[in-house]
């Protein structure tokens, strides 16, 4: 890493934090389980990820991606629509994978933490009750059993890395698991609706209720955590405002 200028921040609060060190990024995770699904994850995925350069928990290394993500939350997206279908069909290889041995965390007490989210916010007069209402209606369709699929877990569009229409790789696989894939779709899409009929082109036939219900339900419960792990849900574009597109 000789000649190296500065050390980059990309992300940082009390659970872990991700460094960008010229080409390599360093992610230190407090959670050791975190690493070791990751990295196990990423050997079994039929997608481009970064390579592992080394590990020595609680810091693992990863080679940077080429090219660049596929857009930002809050942000228009300048990627082509080629990328977005391309990205697409990377997840539809992901979730025709054979299933992974673990489940996606957190998959259990999710009616129950909807419940509570919503109590939290109504309580601290974050959202009117109308609008908590009734994206809390649309979510509950989330709760429906669901075949199983190998997800990602924390799609966000920032995780997935394309140069020009080609997609290069997906990052932050933590999450990863058997889990329900229109969470996937919807956390891809997240803020950025206009998209979901590019990446349907790649990816095929969804139930378009289940992927609105994962977004209001994402929104509606992130929202706690991260205003109290300093980022701000209501920037345009970000959740309070995907919440009142919703409706």
């Amino acid at each position: 890493m000789t000649g190296v200028d500065e050390v980059e921040v990309v992300v940082a609060h009390s659970e872990r934090a991700t460094l960008r060190v010229g080409e390599v990024f360093l992610k230190v995770d407090a959670d050791r389980t975190r690493t070791d699904r990751e990295v196990e994850a990423m050997g079994l995925v039929p997608v481009p990820t970064p390579r592992v350069l080394w590990r020595r928990p609680p810091v693992l290394a990863l080679a940077a991606l080429p090219g660049t993500a596929l857009g930002h939350l809050g942000e228009p997206s300048t990627a082509s629509r080629a990328a977005w279908t391309a990205a697409g069909a990377a997840v539809r290889r992901l979730h025709d994978a054979p299933l992974p041995p673990w489940p996606a965390p957190r998959v259990s007490g999710r009616a129950e933490r909807l419940a509570s989210e919503c109590a939290w916010l109504l309580a601290n007069d974050v959202l009117s009750r109308d609008l908590v209402e009734r994206n809390r209606e649309i979510a509950e369709v989330a709760l429906r059993p669901r075949a199983p699929v190998f997800t990602h877990g924390d799609l966000q569009v920032d995780h997935v890395f394309v140069d020009g229409d080609r997609v290069t790789g997906v990052i932050d696989w933590s999450e990863a698991g058997r889990g329900d894939g229109t969470f996937d779709l919807a956390s891809l899409t997240l803020g950025h609706p206009e998209r979901l009929g590019d990446v349907l082109a790649g990816y095929g036939e969804v139930d378009l209720d289940a992927v609105r219900a994962w977004q209001s339900f994402r929104c509606l419960t992130n929202i706690r955590w991260l205003t109290e792990h300093g980022f701000d849900p209501s920037l345009p574009g970000c959740e309070i405002d995907v919440l009142k597109a919703q409706v």
